[in-house]
């Protein structure tokens, strides 16, 4: 048998050793991240006779060169390899199975299939849906362990759902904190790579300051292909403060039956603005989200929303503007030009010489992920990505917001709310903070 098995290093030997149901590794570029992966496959084929596993990659080009191959030559004599099947079928009944998933109607394929173990190479080039799909295929009536490998570097269409679930460590519903665990690698971890190619080192060194943290160092906040890197969450996040009478309140939303994402805005005298309030929810129907805004009784000086909101619905011949107007809400249509809209969002968050015009609080951290995440449309152009979709809506709707051009109060337009002012059920006349 062909098997070599070199010293891993500390952080592969931890990958190799971790057992928690979702486990991921990388960070960095360089960290050995493949090397790691092929070693944890064919130890685990060898360990448990009949176990099942998968290894996937985005593309087939890149699992032939990457694994299908090597792995082909360490397995031999104790495994015979497929071609038609892609599968590498071991003397002792496992079963390695070789895929790829270019699109997510790729993942398709493996629905209703039973695997063990999958290993996700590359999983910031998986969306959340290709993910979340995968998961259910781990099952099985077998006494085998039940995992999934990732390993993964910052940047990538998936990179939003890897960092809230291994980095941020943020959790949504049954999602159990237990399952997951990250181990970070640097390519000075690599220690064969180190001896053998220092002149790969020294490349990563010279990239450019996002890139060189991103693919040396192995931080999550800066990626190749961000659109938002004047992003800085030091700069723009900010701490919360008592919001003076005075400044000029607006909501900006963008809405569909899969997000509301809404954000309260306050704008200064001298021009300077500050998100103070997050609505993100979805599953809401028009008339539950007009009726979660009111619910906020945040007086505005105005709703700003995209305008496809105006387009009447088939079924009832009623816009969604319509309903919210029902519901007490008079939305503004907000101006929907995407590349100019951005530039104006952009020149909102330049840093200048007292800080950006828009800073964001904490209490906000879906924009904040968001912002971070967003990613420039590969097609080329100034304009972002509109995938993944579920990081694309906060972002919206701020540039919904940066394209409505908002003026800062006048010190003689200013007046205060009357006491007896109620939010909801007045007119929209009576809502406003200053006219």
């Amino acid at each position: 048998m062909k098997l070599i098995l070199k010293q891993p290093s500390p952080r592969q030997r931890e990958f190799l050793r971790a057992d928690t149901r979702f486990v991921a590794y990388g960070g960095a570029r360089g960290g050995g991240k493949s090397w790691a992966v092929r070693q944890k496959a064919l130890l685990m084929a060898l360990h448990y006779d009949g176990i099942r596993l998968l290894l996937l990659r985005r593309s087939y080009p890149e699992l032939r060169e990457n694994h299908i191959l090597p792995l082909r030559t360490m397995a031999e004599p104790a495994a015979d390899y497929k071609e038609l099947e892609k599968t590498l079928v071991f003397h002792n009944g496992s079963r390695l199975k070789f895929g790829y998933c270019a699109s997510e109607g790729d993942t398709l394929q493996y629905q209703g299939q039973e695997y063990d173990v999958i290993f996700l190479d590359e999983a910031t080039q998986f969306t959340e849906y290709q993910f979340s799909t995968l998961t259910a295929c781990l099952r099985g009536a077998n006494p085998f362990p039940k995992r999934m490998y990732l390993t993964c570097n910052p940047g990538g269409v998936g990179h939003s759902w890897v960092k809230r679930l291994f980095v941020d460590k943020e959790y949504r519903g049954a999602e159990n904190p237990a399952d997951y665990t990250f181990i970070p690698a640097r390519v000075y971890d690599n220690k064969v790579l180190m001896k053998s190619d220092p002149g790969y080192v020294k490349m990563l060194q010279s990239l450019p300051k996002g890139l060189r943290e991103a693919w040396l160092e192995g931080k999550w906040d800066q990626f190749a292909g961000q659109f938002f890197p004047e992003f800085q969450e030091d700069t723009h996040v900010c701490q919360p403060f008592s919001i003076p009478e005075n400044w000029r309140r607006y909501f900006a939303m963008d809405y569909g039956l899969d997000m509301l994402a809404g954000y309260f805005i306050a704008l200064s005298p001298e021009g300077k603005a500050v998100v103070y309030r997050e609505i993100y929810e979805s599953g809401l129907i028009v008339s539950q989200a007009a009726q979660r805004i009111l619910d906020c009784h945040e007086p505005v000086e105005c709703f700003l929303a995209p305008p496809d909101l105006w387009n009447r619905r088939q079924d009832t011949g009623r816009s969604v503007a319509e309903i919210f107007a029902g519901q007490g809400i008079w939305l503004q249509r907000a101006e929907n030009a995407r590349e100019s809209g951005w530039m104006d969002l952009k020149e909102w968050l330049r840093p200048g010489e007292n800080g950006p015009a828009l800073t964001v609080f904490p209490c906000c951290h879906n924009l904040i992920r968001s912002l971070q995440a967003l990613r420039f449309d590969p097609n080329g152009g100034g304009d972002a990505a509109t995938e993944p979709h579920e990081v694309t809506h906060a972002p919206d709707a701020l540039r919904y917001f940066a394209a409505g051009r908002p003026r800062p109060p006048r010190p003689e337009e200013l007046r205060p709310l009357p006491e007896d002012f109620h939010f909801k059920g007045e007119k929209q006349k009576d809502r406003v903070r200053a006219i």
